[in-house]
């Protein structure tokens, strides 16, 4: 089969066609040859016809070159801040999803399927790739707010039900009474920073998508460092003032104009953190006053400038991670965990390459989708680096200004065993005349013998070896950009005794090419086109009325260190964190009778139960008709976790207590058609044996499944890495339907 067309050729769809119909015609003339216009179902088909053995490839073909000096690793970080946008949007759909259902979903008013719909959109391959012009990008953002602002009304007006208030419930009001704050990454967020003084309260609802309850740390920006912050009984709990960094104070404003359109000048000056306990599939309520004169307070943070000179050195955190830095240099040193007693040498830099700009033999610079290095620089402080250390009882950072367009944060929680490390980057410098690609990397002594692991679409882990391939002998002309995976959840380095992970809040480009060390792609900016069909540089930037700069990108990244054999639990349980965040929702009231008029804790799965902690709800979605989709996913791997890698059940009447299952049918992954009509017809190939395998031994490839639902208990197994995919059916008074049939249930 040859594959016709390319990009934009079907502008031209009649002369295509016509000159394709005249080769088809004198091809078959010959005979020797039967040319056709053709479907992948039909050279599928004929394939199988063959009745041929066929090798097995079971990794990917990562990284791609198309000739010589021209990998195809640049588009893993292309458009960081597109792809982070989408990133967030991805966890807010499928918890306003969520919401949707368990409030109940209307014919008319808003829905979640505008967002849906520019979420598809934006997995298009020249989409959250990155590899589309500046105003394909914008139009793709554009969509996404709109469907966000849709969406957000569900998330108030679903919100507004679940608490009982009686502000206003229905769907159709446009103005909810439940504000969000999705500028939260630029320190903007007009509902918290509202003036508390007098009897008004500021009410946040912190709404949980995952199947397990969960202990974090809420921060919001706030006007006030004098406050008190309460618990859904009424109980005043532990909190922390921090200030507000001088990179947000002074970007605020010009981002608000540049996102907004107005001038909307933001009144916070610091952070308020407090900690939160909310059950799975659920919310849990906090209100925040001003503290009066005879209530404790928000604890304010301590600040101040680790001494400076030879041999200083402080320490941050004050749980079970520690976190040892040198003083006059501001650099991290060393990792120590408490708790499972591990230590170990740790540093982390950054530095930027310089992209090529494609005027040698072969042409090819540096762009969207090509990554080409020219040289690699530090990025060295420019003067004394000035480590600010605020300490408190929720948390411990250390603010560092690397230069004028790299700040950056790391924080420990009190009780988390990882490090967050937030940076700014931007604009990135250009007027050099060098584009340049921004790395962090994070080093240790582990001897890893040229050997990292990074995710495939944030499921299962793929050993990958530098300037190797398992399936061909590899000539790598490009030792750094050939050796460049795309990384999603995350990365990871381990040697006889010790783990290193590194998580990620965004797909990013990144390798490991030194032993014990992880290096993450986090920003580029470039200024030649890479000749891939773009058609211009990749040269991002944000405008405000006349005045233009380039792009500042800000995000996370996250850091662990485990004994060998148990970082699989963080990577799986965490990362589900990191893509689901709390889902913050805001409201205010006069007085203190929220919690005394308002359902302020909720749970929609039975009080005594929650997923299994290797088992993610990643689809919870009321369809057209009624019906619910739930899609359920094994995270780990077989082998992957001693604990965890194990065939696992799901109990649908405990995640549904208040319905009546009637009917569950079990579908394929894409919810188009029932399982057991597609297993009908699935083809058996067959396949050749593995090298290790006697040629005349068939190769058995093993397969674990999750057995039938059970039809009295339905109960649903998983086994590892298996997505489960099911239509349930509820009875429901009103039903006129089939739904009071007998129960239903097709399974493997």
């Amino acid at each position: 089969m040859w594959t016709m067309g390319t990009d934009f050729r079907y502008q031209y769809a009649v002369s295509w066609f016509r000159q394709m119909d005249k080769f088809i015609h004198y091809v078959n003339l010959d005979g020797r040859v039967n040319a056709l216009y053709s479907t992948p179902s039909i050279y599928t088909d004929a394939k199988y016809a063959a009745n041929e053995k066929w090798p097995l490839k079971t990794g990917d073909f990562f990284p791609y070159a198309d000739r010589e000096n021209a990998y195809w690793t640049g588009y893993f970080t292309s458009r960081p801040a597109l792809k982070g946008y989408v990133r967030m949007l991805s966890g807010y759909y499928l918890a306003a999803r969520q919401l949707e259902f368990f409030a109940g979903r209307f014919g008319s008013g808003p829905s979640t399927d505008a967002l849906g719909d520019a979420l598809s959109i934006a997995q298009h391959h020249d989409a959250v790739s990155g590899t589309q012009r500046q105003h394909v990008a914008a139009d793709y953002a554009m969509r996404l707010s709109i469907g966000y602002k849709e969406a957000e009304k569900v998330v108030s007006s679903s919100l507004a039900a679940l608490t009982g208030s009686r502000l206003n419930s229905m769907h159709t009001d446009p103005v909810p009474q439940f504000q969000q704050c999705p500028l939260l990454n630029i320190s903007y967020c007009p509902p918290s920073e509202a003036n508390l003084s007098d009897a008004r309260s500021l009410v946040i609802i912190a709404y949980n998508p995952l199947g397990w309850k969960r202990e974090e740390v809420i921060r919001i920006p706030v006007s006030s460092d004098d406050l008190v912050v309460l618990d859904s009984n009424g109980r005043e709990i532990e909190s922390q003032i921090l200030p507000l960094s001088n990179v947000s104070l002074l970007t605020i404003n010009f981002h608000t104009k540049a996102y907004l359109g107005t001038s909307a000048s933001s009144l916070a000056r610091y952070w308020l953190a407090f900690s939160a306990s909310v059950p799975p599939l659920g919310f849990s309520t906090y209100a925040v006053s001003g503290a009066k004169m005879s209530e404790s307070r928000s604890f304010s943070s301590s600040v101040y400038t680790p001494d400076e000179g030879n041999g200083k050195t402080f320490e941050v955190g004050q749980g079970n991670l520690q976190l040892l830095y040198s003083a006059n240099e501001g650099k991290l040193t060393r990792y120590t965990n408490r708790r499972n007693s591990v230590t170990s040498l740790a540093e982390q830099s950054y530095s930027y390459y310089t992209g090529y700009n494609g005027t040698d033999r072969v042409f090819q610079a540096s762009g969207a989708y090509v990554f080409r290095p020219n040289n690699s620089f530090s990025i060295k402080p420019e003067g004394q680096v000035t480590s600010v250390v605020i300490r408190g009882p929720l948390l411990d950072e250390v603010h560092q200004q690397l230069n004028t367009w790299l700040y950056q944060v790391t924080r420990v929680y009190k009780g988390k065993e990882h490090a967050e490390i937030e940076f700014t980057i931007g604009p990135i410098p250009v007027d050099d005349g060098f584009g340049k690609e921004i790395i962090a990397q994070i080093s240790t002594g582990l001897n890893t013998n040229k050997t990292f692991y990074t995710d495939s679409n944030g499921r299962d882990f793929i050993k990958r070896i530098r300037d190797y391939r398992a399936d061909w002998d590899v000539e790598v002309h490009q030792p750094i950009a050939g050796n460049y995976y795309p990384i999603n959840l995350g990365i990871y380095l381990e040697d006889e005794t010790t783990e290193v992970s590194v998580l990620v809040d965004r797909a990013v480009g990144g390798s490991s090419l030194v032993d014990g060390q992880i290096e993450l792609m986090l920003h580029r900016r470039l200024l030649n086109d890479d000749s891939r069909g773009v058609g211009e540089a990749l040269n991002e930037e944000v405008c405000v009325l006349d005045s233009c700069k380039g792009l500042m990108v800000q995000g996370k990244y996250y850091l662990r260190i485990d004994p060998r054999g148990e970082g699989a639990k963080w990577r799986r349980k965490f990362g589900q964190e990191v893509y689901s965040p709390l889902l913050l929702a805001f409201s205010e009231e006069e007085g203190n009778n929220w919690m005394s008029s308002h359902i302020t804790t909720f749970s929609a799965i039975d009080h005594s139960y929650s997923l299994p902690d290797n088992i993610a709800l990643i689809t919870l979605q009321e369809l057209e008709n009624g019906r619910v989709l739930l899609r359920l996913a094994h995270l780990y791997e077989t082998g992957e976790d001693k604990d965890n890698s194990a065939v696992t059940s799901v109990e649908l009447k405990k995640l549904f207590p208040e319905k009546k299952v009637v009917k569950v049918r079990e579908m394929s992954l894409s919810g188009n058609q029932e399982r057991i009509e597609m297993e009908k017809k699935r083809l058996k190939w067959k396949v050749q044996p593995p090298p290790q395998f006697d040629q005349e031994e068939e190769a058995e490839i093993p397969s674990v499944r999750g057995g039938a639902v059970d039809p009295v208990e339905l109960v649903v197994q998983l086994a590892p890495m298996e997505i489960r995919t099911f239509i349930i059916h509820f009875s429901y008074d009103n039903d006129d339907d089939d739904d009071d049939d007998d129960l239903l249930l097709f399974a493997s």
